[in-house]
């Protein structure tokens, strides 16, 4: 007689929900930030999502219309993805990601936030140039906190079970 155990494959099935969910929560609830801070300040979504897309094209994604804009899009949910994976593989090391998923979760928006600000943009043909201002960085930690660190923690927190 023969045991099939179906440990693994449940235990993958929770990984790539943890993550799937994780990236689109994410990628949903940023972007939605983005639109309004960005129209706040006369910003089309359009424009937004081409200066996502600038990060790999440069000044050249304004000119490439809606074509660009899907294109910053998409980067911007494998972005977000990625910051879910990130959290969650670290999880499988750390207990306390997902023992403490508010306070961590927002220490890690926190992260997020200057990794992308500092070491990401900075490297990528972004178009633009970074400045810190006082608003600007108070308005992007929020929305990391908010919007990235903490929908990420509670996401792999509830798939940890």
């Amino acid at each position: 007689m023969t045991t099939v155990s179906h440990a693994a494959p449940l235990r993958s099935t929770k990984v790539y929900r943890a993550i799937g969910w994780g990236g689109f929560s994410v990628g949903v609830l940023d972007i939605t930030a983005a639109f309004v801070t960005g129209g706040l300040r006369g910003i089309s979504p359009m424009r937004v999502l081409q200066g996502i897309a600038s990060g790999l094209l440069g000044a050249n994604s304004y000119q490439g219309g809606f074509a660009t804009a899907i294109l910053g899009l998409l980067l911007h949910f494998v972005i977000a993805t990625g910051a879910a994976a990130v959290y969650y593989l670290t999880s499988r090391k750390l207990k306390s990601l997902v023992e403490q998923p508010l306070a961590c979760g927002f220490l890690y928006g926190i992260a997020v936030f200057w990794f992308m600000n500092l070491l990401i943009l900075p490297l990528s043909a972004f178009s633009h140039k970074i400045s810190f201002t006082l608003a600007r960085v108070t308005t992007g930690l929020f929305v990391h906190m908010f919007c990235v660190g903490l929908p990420i923690a509670l996401i792999v927190r509830r798939f940890s079970k």
